[in-house]
């Protein structure tokens, strides 16, 4: 009898030890790529990285976020290109800290990510505002890490009119809009969302809901101070530090950014093209969806 209880404890023991060892040996499902990446002190960024082989590194617009380049991440990650998305700080998932929000806080942290993940030969690209946090970027690390960039629908060279500069917002018109993200923010949203497409029915009702769940997700506090930002940042001397290859993908109906900031850009970057999306207003990344990642493509592959 006592050898038949041995028996059956050494079984016990045996039987509930397996999930255990079968856990030891188990091979990490993760590629072991960090979601959120500490650009100073107690400060992340969130950061999707996804897939392998050449890097493509975006930024989103205002007030957007890394999410507005869903579609991309898909296409990209089948062609077996690396495709990475930074959110700026006070934007989706990133920290919002009380704080500058300008266009040296935007690069330096940009550089932070790119040193960390050890990203070479990227081609980097910006949407809007993005566009002019990236033109920023490389006149002000003489394009570190960066092979080639491109531009979509940039609110650049400068997104406000100044003197030898009489496209884009007037004075009164930014001011006013900075006055509607302290005081009705909610609305600005509805409008911006309104005037994104090239027509008020050109992005369909879900897609629109959706990217203005992501515009609402921004810190008021940093939508604010971004666009002040923008108001007070011109490029123009920028461009010509700008040496690598440059692809400006624009919406010849876009409303936001009038197209003659393309042919603008093209002007003072001296080894740039247009790519025209004759069917698109501002949300050229959705609008032209399969052209605007196939043009990418083909630039990155050049």
């Amino acid at each position: 009898m006592k050898t038949l209880i041995s028996t059956l404890s050494l079984l016990c023991i045996f039987t509930l030890s397996q999930p255990l060892l079968a856990q030891s040996k188990r091979v990490p499902a993760s590629a072991g790529r960090l979601e959120f990446i500490e650009v100073e002190p107690n400060l992340k960024l969130h950061v999707t990285d996804l897939g392998e082989g050449q890097p493509i590194v975006l930024i989103h617009g205002w007030p957007l976020n890394d999410a507005m380049y869903e579609y991309q991440y898909q296409y990209f990650v089948q062609k077996g290109f690396r495709v990475i998305g930074i959110s700026m700080r006070g934007f989706g998932k990133s920290d919002r800290p009380y704080g500058k929000y300008d266009f040296d806080v935007f690069s330096d942290d940009i550089k932070v990510v790119l040193d960390k993940l050890k990203i070479e030969n990227a081609v980097l690209g910006g949407f809007s505002m993005g566009g002019a946090v990236v033109i920023h970027y490389m006149a002000k690390y003489n394009g570190a890490h960066v092979s080639k960039l491109a531009l979509f629908a940039a609110a650049a060279p400068s997104w406000k009119q100044r003197e030898g500069f009489p496209y884009g917002a007037t004075d009164e018109a930014a001011a006013g809009l900075i006055h509607t993200t302290r005081t009705n923010r909610q609305q600005l949203i509805e409008d911006f969302g309104k005037a994104f497409g090239a027509s008020e029915n050109a992005i369909s009702p879900t897609m629109s809901q959706w990217l203005a769940s992501i515009n609402s997700d921004a810190s008021p506090y940093a939508t604010t101070q971004s666009i002040i930002a923008l108001r007070d940042l011109d490029l123009r001397p920028a461009l010509s530090k700008i040496n690598v290859p440059v692809a400006i993908f624009h919406g010849t109906k876009d409303k936001l950014c009038d197209f003659v900031f393309a042919e603008q850009l093209h002007k003072g970057l001296k080894n740039s093209y247009i790519v025209k999306f004759e069917n698109s207003g501002h949300a050229l990344f959705i609008e032209e969806m399969e052209k605007f990642n196939t043009e990418l493509e083909k630039f990155t592959k050049k």
